[in-house]
């Protein structure tokens, strides 16, 4: 199994609160309506909770601001992620969701990547 990671920065006008209504209500229930057109087996929003815990985190460690939030998406494997999105269906998927994450995620302070996890 492999996971798509996106840690994500909402749009500087949205409150947190909005961009949870958005992310939880609307983006999420689009992407599981569709998540088998891109063979995806499971996804997961983690939503950062305010807490002065986070600053008292960032500034023990000289960290960045956190993440509003951080999305997980697992795969059956990095090809089984490619065939899904090079799909006809997957391409016009990818587009749809793409154009809805910019309703709600500043893309150019957010971050993506693949990873394997290794459970301790």
């Amino acid at each position: 199994m492999i996971k798509f990671i996106m840690c994500i920065t909402r749009h500087q006008a949205m409150s947190r609160e909005q961009f949870k209504n958005y992310w939880v209500n609307k983006h999420g229930p689009f992407f599981m309506e569709n998540a088998g057109a891109m063979r995806a087996k499971k996804y997961v929003q983690s939503l950062t909770v305010d807490t002065p815990l986070n600053e008292a985190l960032r500034s023990s460690r000289g960290m960045l601001h956190e993440f509003d939030g951080v999305a997980e998406v697992w795969f059956e494997s990095e090809q089984d992620l490619m065939e899904g999105m090079s799909s006809p269906e997957g391409q016009k998927l990818a587009a749809a969701l793409l154009e809805d994450e910019g309703n709600f995620i500043d893309h150019s302070k957010s971050s993506a990547f693949i990873v394997t996890e290794h459970q301790l």
